[in-house]
């Protein structure tokens, strides 16, 4: 059911279905007349629409009341999970736990198989995000650029977002962004996707020059990449760091 118990509940509502809690993103829409639910598997949230005059507590109400549809729904997609200390968390496609201590060093330390990070509980999240985004950059910024050069190719600026609908983009002025989420997937699905990405500086279209490059360019299987991303990609969104 929602939980509206607090003001961080207020701020971002939330409905229980059945052990597990869903975050809820209002919408209010000029154009709307009644309700409507949606689940955003690639956010990992709902998503209710409702009139712009709409009593947001009352739309809360009657999501919360449709638990069957609900169910299902969720049952298609994974839960969310809130980052913090003791969460399990895939790097390079292995999970890692999250080991906290107050007393420890703030900055984030991958050691034994397991993120070590201190500081107050709280912010536990927020600073292994910090972390994941710079390893991220650092890391497919250097694997752009050298698999750029073996190809001849020159790489201009490399940058990293967190978009919901790709993977990565690349420019016509050779400038390559890449999700900072690919960290979590497994070292020869990043390593593909930065082959392909890097394959665009020469060919930007998709046609079969640009796919024999790719191959050329990645040491591993690219149809296994990419089908990974579609078995697995979504799932990598439904971290959530507070």
């Amino acid at each position: 059911m929602w939980n509206a118990s607090s003001d961080r509940a207020a701020e971002a509502p939330q409905i229980r279905i059945g052990d597990e809690v869903w975050p809820v993103r209002l919408v209010h829409h000029a154009r709307a007349r009644r309700y409507r639910l949606v689940l955003d598997a690639a956010r990992a949230e709902l998503r209710l629409t409702l009139p712009r005059r709409g009593n947001s507590a009352k739309a809360l109400r009657w999501a919360s009341e449709q638990q069957d549809w609900l169910a299902e729904q969720v049952g298609k997609a994974a839960a969310p999970v809130t980052v913090g200390p003791d969460t399990l968390l895939p790097l390079f496609g292995v999970e890692r736990r999250i080991l906290w201590s107050v007393s420890a060093p703030r900055a984030v330390r991958l050691a034994d198989d397991a993120l070590h990070v201190g500081g107050p509980a709280a912010g536990v999240g927020r600073r292994v995000e910090r972390w994941l985004k710079v390893e991220a950059l650092a890391l497919m910024e250097r694997e752009s650029r050298a698999i750029a050069a073996a190809a001849g190719l020159r790489v201009g600026r490399v940058g990293v977002g967190d978009p919901r609908s790709r993977w990565g983009s690349c420019t016509a002025a050779g400038d390559l962004r890449y999700s900072w989420r690919l960290i979590l997937a497994p070292d020869h699905v990043r390593r593909a996707t930065v082959a392909h990405e890097v394959a665009h500086l020469a060919h930007m279209d998709h046609g079969p020059a640009f796919h024999a490059l790719v191959a050329a360019l990645h040491d591993g299987d690219v149809a296994a990449a990419r089908a990974w991303l579609r078995r697995e990609g979504r799932g990598l969104h439904r971290y959530r760091f507070g």
